[in-house]
């Protein structure tokens, strides 16, 4: 039973971390407003995170693991590639749909060097997922060739991230949707 309620308390702290670094990043994360959040003294969030270091690595492993799980469920819901590809956008525009929240990872990647090591592994390991799993995609979806599926994977990515960072910058999704129109239109994303 205790264990049940240290996980629970650990889960409740993790989603109130991440909606936090979404809208404020790393350096916005701070205990006594996490704790405020989840209803906890700021003290009781060192019973699960030993520091903000260990917290903030956590939410960017947490995070990029459920992005990936996304990921996989789009390519099994849909064995077209190409119709994957055209869905990819979707999965960082539904963060601004959120109070134009910004992904966690992209955020936390623009902090890059205030940031301990581990969360650096963790934000760059975001980036790694996205860019393997577009140049798979590419690949399967030929695209591309082989060959140059993962120069054109990080171009899709770096290009979606800039974009979401335009459009919340305004706070205007319409801003996103036009980008990823025009990214279509210039044959960067198939259409």
């Amino acid at each position: 039973m205790r264990n049940e309620v240290n996980s629970n308390s650990s889960e409740r702290i993790l989603a109130a971390a991440r909606k936090i670094a979404q809208a404020h990043g790393y350096s916005g994360l701070n205990f006594r407003d996490l704790a405020q959040d989840v209803g906890i003294k700021a003290s009781s969030i060192y019973h699960h995170f030993a520091s903000k270091a260990d917290l903030g690595a956590a939410v960017a492993k947490r995070y990029w693991e459920d992005s990936a799980a996304a990921l996989d469920a789009l390519l099994a819901e849909s064995t077209d590639p190409v119709r994957c590809l055209a869905l990819y956008p979707d999965t960082f525009r539904k963060a601004l749909e959120n109070d134009n929240r910004m992904c966690l990872c992209s955020f936390m990647a623009a902090e890059f060097d205030d940031l301990p090591e581990g969360v650096k592994r963790e934000v760059q390991v975001f980036a790694d997922v996205n860019v393997a799993w577009l140049s798979k995609v590419l690949s399967a979806a030929a695209v591309v060739s082989p060959a140059e599926s993962e120069a054109r994977g990080r171009a899709i990515f770096a290009s979606i991230v800039g974009a979401q960072l335009m459009a919340r910058s305004r706070s205007d999704i319409s801003l996103y949707d036009s980008l990823i129109d025009s990214y279509r239109a210039a044959g960067l994303l198939p259409a």
